[in-house]
């Protein structure tokens, strides 16, 4: 009828061994004394962490901006490189274009003796009988034979006048050249001449405005200092003054009596001081002493009384306090005896209450399996 072979749920069964860990766990932290009643101050521990994080927080802030400000220096740094080589390379490339185009070695006079080419460039030793370059050595033409003198001397002449031209050109462009490369040095060294001027300006106006605040600053030292000195000096004539005045007016000088008189009373008198008591200081002192003496027999003869009165009321106490202490004995019997007579009264009642209640009430006494079944859970 009933299926009770059923399969086992390894899930459930999983579920219901975590939670028996679990209760396990906690039965063993709440049953023990120790970690109950110690623990452990989450709140503090807490708070340390969250402290140790506001730290870790503003040092890694401190480490950025440090890091922010390095990286800032270092590419004002670069810009600061990057515009120096820059300049050098401007100065550098003009340079290297004047030279480019105004100081060529075939520009030069002396070019024709170390032009390398020079040979593949010369003309033949003879090109036709009229050659203008053949001499009386090479006996290809002798004296007297010149007949193309004037074309030959009109050329040269032509010639020379077209060398002299192109040199005198020449020597201009390279002046020219020599001038610009001149003018645009001189402007260049303005300017880096103006800039520090610029700056030595400025320095010097940082500089100038430094002394005069130094100065400034020195001046109201000095007016202090003085200001003191004149106050100090002043003081120690008044100090001066008033001490001779309190030395000439003082007690001392004038034998004052007054200046005897201790600061303890004026029953105690300075001994290096005081110059002796006076005639009526004397008298009083006198007459004190008998009112002291008369004083003094008056309270004795009160003692005697006193004392004749205090042994009248001893005696009348100590029989008073033995017929009291015969009455209270007496009392006290009395008591003892009735407090006996009601003890053994209720003796007598708690013996029966207690046969009844274990005879009659009490028959079913729980045993020690009763009191394991608590303290089983933590819940």
């Amino acid at each position: 009828m009933y299926k009770l072979d059923l399969p086992i749920d390894h899930k459930e069964y999983a579920a219901i061994e975590r939670r028996r860990n679990m209760e396990a766990q906690r039965q063993s932290r709440i049953f023990n004394a120790r970690v109950r009643t110690i623990g452990v101050d989450l709140d503090a521990i807490g708070q340390q962490v969250a402290d140790k994080q506001q730290m870790e927080d503003y040092e890694k802030r401190r480490e950025e901006a440090f890091a922010a400000d390095a990286v800032r220096y270092d590419k004002i740094a670069m810009l600061l490189q990057k515009r120096q080589e820059h300049d050098i390379r401007e100065l550098n490339q003009a340079l290297n274009e004047f030279r480019a185009l105004h100081q060529q070695n075939d520009s030069r006079r002396e070019w024709d003796m170390n032009d390398p080419d020079a040979l593949k460039k010369d003309k033949p030793a003879r090109v036709t009988d009229d050659d203008p370059r053949c001499g009386i050595s090479g006996m290809q033409k002798f004296e007297g034979e010149d007949l193309n003198n004037k074309a030959r001397n009109k050329f040269i002449s032509e010639q020379r006048r077209a060398w002299s031209e192109a040199q005198t050109k020449e020597k201009m462009e390279a002046e020219q050249a020599q001038k610009k490369a001149e003018r645009l040095h001189e402007l260049k060294m303005r300017e880096l001449d103006q800039r520090a001027m610029q700056l030595k300006d400025a320095e010097d106006k940082c500089r100038r405005a430094i002394n005069f605040a130094t100065t400034d600053f020195n001046a109201a030292l000095a007016r202090e200092a003085a200001e003191k000195e004149r106050l100090h000096k002043q003081q120690e004539e008044d100090d001066n003054a008033t001490e001779i005045s309190n030395s000439i007016f003082g007690d001392l000088l004038t034998e004052n009596p007054g200046q005897a008189q201790s600061a303890f009373g004026a029953h105690r008198v300075i001994p290096d001081r005081w110059k002796g008591m006076s005639p009526q200081q004397i008298e009083d002192i006198k007459k004190i002493q008998e009112d002291q003496m008369k004083e003094k027999e008056r309270l004795r003869q009160e003692e005697e009384l006193r004392n004749k009165e205090w042994e009248r009321q001893q005696m009348v106490n100590a029989r008073a306090g033995i017929l009291m202490e015969r009455e209270q004995d007496r009392t006290l019997k009395e008591l003892q005896k009735q407090l006996a007579d009601e003890n053994q009264r209720l003796a007598a009642e708690q013996k029966a209450n207690l046969d009844y209640m274990d005879k009659e009430v009490y028959t079913n006494q729980p045993s020690a399996a009763y009191f394991m079944q608590f303290n089983k859970t933590s819940r």
